[in-house]
């Protein structure tokens, strides 16, 4: 079986689309002969003949092309369009963070909402969000779309993804837990960078400002893509997994 033939096949087992993640993690490159599998898969999801693009990071097959967007519903209203843009970035955060050996936080209204084909809760590593300060402070991070946690079930990183809601509210979130000891990033569309610049310039966002990053869509698709690499390495070589 040809290379790109492989991951037509990985694709349709999948239900006809994957993110390129999946597809590193999946496809028995084994055989292939060629120094960067990684790099060749990256050009054959690109070939239009056979594949197009859903979002950043996520492929689809062209033949499968209305049975794959009718399932997720993204021409079908804007609603369910926004709704799985945010759910998308939400996973794609959630399994970095899985990978990464953190215990994976969403809040609880989102848990039935669908990944992919699977639902957020289910992809998250805990149920419930750990009860690492006072019950006030826990009431405001709940609410925070994505934490990771360490082993010591602090929270090391707050992530919100805005698609189309207000970047001002999730900085005054962020500021709010201002206090821990972790990171704070902004996820959204990059048309929406300089937004974000303008609203952290603010004086009420001192002196948090340097703690709060922006991330865009492309980027974290980077990021995810990578991080599945990494973790697909490590599962070949046993020095690599600890």
């Amino acid at each position: 079986m040809k290379q790109f033939e492989q991951v037509i096949e990985a694709m349709r087992e999948n239900g006809g689309y994957a993110t390129l993640g999946y597809l590193y993690h999946n496809v028995d490159v084994t055989s292939w002969k060629t120094k960067t599998p990684f790099a060749s898969m990256r050009r054959i999801v690109q070939d239009d003949r056979f594949f197009f693009k859903i979002k950043p990071g996520l492929w689809a097959l062209k033949e499968l092309k209305q049975n794959v967007l009718k399932k997720f519903k993204i021409e079908t209203s804007k609603t369910k369009s926004a709704e799985f843009n945010h759910t998308y970035y939400q996973g794609l955060l959630v399994e970095i963070g899985n990978l990464r050996g953190y215990s994976t936080y969403i809040p609880p209204q989102d848990k039935n909402k669908l990944y992919l084909e699977q639902k957020l809760g289910s992809i998250a590593e805990i149920t419930s969000i750990f009860e690492f300060s006072y019950p006030e402070i826990i009431r405001r991070a709940r609410t925070i779309d994505v934490i990771w946690f360490n082993d010591r079930k602090m929270p090391l990183s707050f992530f919100e993804v805005e698609h189309s809601t207000d970047i001002y509210n999730s900085l005054i979130k962020f500021s709010d837990l201002r206090d821990f000891h972790s990171s704070f990033c902004i996820v959204a569309d990059d048309t929406r960078k300089r937004e974000f610049g303008i609203k952290i310039s603010a004086n009420a966002f001192k002196e948090v400002k340097n703690r709060i990053s922006f991330m865009s869509y492309e980027e974290l698709s980077v990021v995810h893509t990578n991080t599945y690499k990494l973790s697909t390495v490590r599962k070949n070589f046993d020095f690599l997994r600890n």
